[in-house]
């Protein structure tokens, strides 16, 4: 019987984030079409994606028998341990998500003859954020075998070595989003989706729509997500006398559902890779406006005006503005949702699925 080829996925944790989303994604692809596919994450949380049964999970965290007594003994047990798993399973090859994972992979998997691909999911800048970080991912990325990026802006962060490993691959589009789009009447309602924390910057979502709320009453203002900033916006709400008009109902599992008849969605972070929330209002036809990130996700998908509309991240004047303008001109809200709904079409996953599937392969073959 021929032997099943063999995929290993590192990430910290299967968190219900972008960038754990599209790694779960891909296992699920490529246990659909035969491989052997095995999950190792640092940790376990509550509340994560789940994946198929077929799919082998691994922890990698030291339990507190295997800690040390200082910070460089627990390194030494958390490098060992990765490497005994990487021997024992013995995959054809790793991927690996996601910042201090990325130098993790490339350590612990030295001389064992595993291929190696990392993947930056955000702004390098700001998954490399120390200046020691930055010299590590600077001398341990050329020793990787692919290099992942999002954006062909972020290339320029790295040295020539890296640059010329580096290939864009594209998210593909959770098929919850796929289908028809909406075409009846929409909801008087603006929508934003994210873990609420001070990078995704809701609360310029909230003073910005405050701004309008008395020109506009029907409208509401619904932000899906949970964070650590999630009381302080609600109190933020209560103080502005908008209970009625802006709601944060927490985490929803079915976001498509959610979201699909909403006028307005909104991306106000200020920094991102290629926003996954972004892509998939896109492709339900809302008209979307969003930050001009640093690492040119958004701007990759957006083309001013056509299928959306960009501001400048923190710029609180340029978003009341971007909404006014959608809210007074539905035929132009209209029109841009469905220019940006062909995102479909290209973010399909039978076509972005192979286009990993293939770069992959070509690796694992040498």
């Amino acid at each position: 019987m021929k032997r099943k080829k063999h995929i290993a996925l590192l990430i910290s944790s299967l968190a219900r984030g972008g960038s754990e989303r599209v790694l779960v994604n891909l296992a699920e692809y490529f246990y659909s079409i035969g491989y052997q596919v095995t999950i190792v994450t640092q940790y376990q949380l509550e509340d994560e994606f789940t994946v198929s049964e077929g799919i082998h999970r691994i922890l990698s965290e030291i339990t507190p028998e295997e800690m040390g007594k200082g910070r460089i003994s627990n390194f030494l047990a958390r490098y060992a341990k990765l490497r005994r798993i990487w021997k024992q399973e013995r995959p054809d090859l790793i991927l690996s998500f996601i910042g201090k994972n990325n130098m993790m992979a490339l350590l612990t998997s030295r001389l064992l003859k595993i291929p190696v691909v990392i993947s930056v999911r955000g702004e390098p800048e700001e998954e490399y954020y120390s200046r020691t970080l930055r010299l590590a991912a600077r001398l341990l990325f050329p020793l990787a075998d692919g290099i992942v990026l999002q954006t062909k802006r972020s290339r320029s962060f790295f040295p020539a070595s890296v640059q010329k490993k580096a290939v864009i691959l594209k998210n593909s589009l959770n098929p919850a989003f796929l289908g028809k789009v909406y075409e009846g009447e929409r909801k008087k309602q603006i929508v934003a989706v994210g873990r609420i924390d001070a990078n995704k910057n809701h609360e310029m979502i909230i003073r910005a729509f405050a701004e309008l709320a008395d020109s506009w009453p029907d409208y509401e203002l619904v932000i899906y997500g949970e964070g650590e900033l999630r009381q302080r916006l609600n109190k933020l709400v209560e103080e502005l006398g908008l209970e009625e008009q802006i709601h944060l109902p927490g985490s929803i599992v079915n976001v498509a559902e959610a979201i699909g008849q909403s006028a307005v969605f909104i991306l106000s972070s200020y920094s991102e890779g290629m926003p996954n929330t972004l892509i998939e209002a896109m492709a339900l036809g809302l008209a979307v406006i969003s930050t001009d990130c640093p690492s040119g996700g958004p701007r990759e998908l957006i083309q001013e005006g056509v299928n959306g509309l960009l501001i400048q991240p923190g710029n609180q004047q340029q978003l009341t503005e971007a909404i006014n303008r959608l809210l007074t001109n539905p035929e132009l809200a209209r029109r841009m949702g469905r220019n940006a709904a062909r995102l479909q079409k290209e973010l399909n996953p039978d076509v972005v699925n192979q286009t990993w599937k293939e770069y992959l392969e070509k690796l694992m073959n040498g």
